[in-house]
């Protein structure tokens, strides 16, 4: 009797979790994909209409942009964050006074909400009151860093605001990298002659290629959901200047009341990541049972 209640106690403290996933999670899912097909627009309806909505979707220029976008600031992105945090991580590895406190700083941003740090760059970011004033403040009258309101320039902020959110994140992945290479290895690299640079090209950055493709993978999860820190940067502009697909969604969905439309673009973001974390999970689950 004990043995039965032990295996069942914890099936039942899970089940209603395990409900509320299942439908709060797959169901609308499924949903969603229900009415990518269907007219809806302000609200739910079911009159079916094929592949009418995608159709629609990929001939809409506001889409092409928002691609386009993803584009710029997906690879940036996830270069940026990759690049940025290997270095602090190759840093904090020499054995640094002070590791702990470094680690906390950089990992701090990372603790905040995409929200504050959306608003906080766009203050230090605005001309009027941001980084440009206080250097005009220093003496420097002509200098001029107006990004934030160029459609040009605009989407690259988003990049600079995500990449310093993210970095320390991967940052900490790379150092748990670094730390979980066997000393032997190194030490026999360095009998062999191989130093600074050459030890961490050669040796020491071929071990990570693990920890690089996990982060690539989060990284890229990361970029194509991207929303609120779109929202509270830039608005989505000036103009279209730094819409997404994830904001492309939100509007069509909720304030241009094409549901169907919003629903597919929903799709094919979801489509989009399972492309990316599917294989990923498979080759996973694949080198376990070889490890065993």
């Amino acid at each position: 009797m004990r043995t039965r209640l032990s295996s069942v106690l914890p099936k039942l403290a899970l089940a209603p979790s395990f409900a509320l996933v299942l439908l709060c999670v797959y169901g609308f899912i499924l949903f969603t994909l229900y009415l990518s097909f269907t007219a809806s627009k302000m609200l739910p309806v079911y009159d079916w209409l094929g592949f009418d909505n995608y159709v629609t979707l990929f001939r809409l220029p506001a889409w092409g942009v928002a691609l386009t976008n993803l584009a710029i600031f997906g690879s940036l992105y996830i270069a940026g964050c990759i690049l940025v945090g290997a270095t602090l991580a190759i840093f904090l590895d020499q054995r640094v006074r002070a590791e702990g406190a470094l680690r906390a700083v950089y990992l701090y941003p990372l603790a905040l909400s995409f929200i504050v740090t959306g608003t906080a760059w766009k203050w230090l970011l605005d001309p009027g009151v941001g980084f440009e004033q206080i250097v005009h403040a220093a003496g420097w009258d002509t200098f001029a860093f107006g990004w934030i309101k160029d459609r040009q320039m605009a989407i690259y902020t988003v990049v600079i605001a995500g990449i310093w959110q993210t970095s320390g994140f991967v940052m900490a992945l790379f150092l748990a990298g670094l730390r979980g290479i066997p000393d032997e290895i190194v030490k026999a690299a360095q009998i062999d002659g191989a130093t600074g640079l050459t030890l961490y090209r050669h040796v020491i950055l071929p071990q990570l290629r693990p920890t690089l493709l996990s982060a690539v993978v989060i990284l890229t999860h990361m970029a194509i959901k991207s929303y609120d820190l779109i929202i509270a940067l830039t608005g989505g502009g000036p103009g279209r200047a730094t819409e997404l697909p994830a904001t492309f969604m939100y509007s069509y969905t909720f304030t241009r009341n094409q549901m169907g439309v919003g629903a597919s673009s929903a799709v094919v973001m979801l489509l989009t990541i399972a492309a990316v974390i599917v294989p990923y999970l498979y080759s996973e689950l694949r080198e376990r049972p070889h490890a065993r």
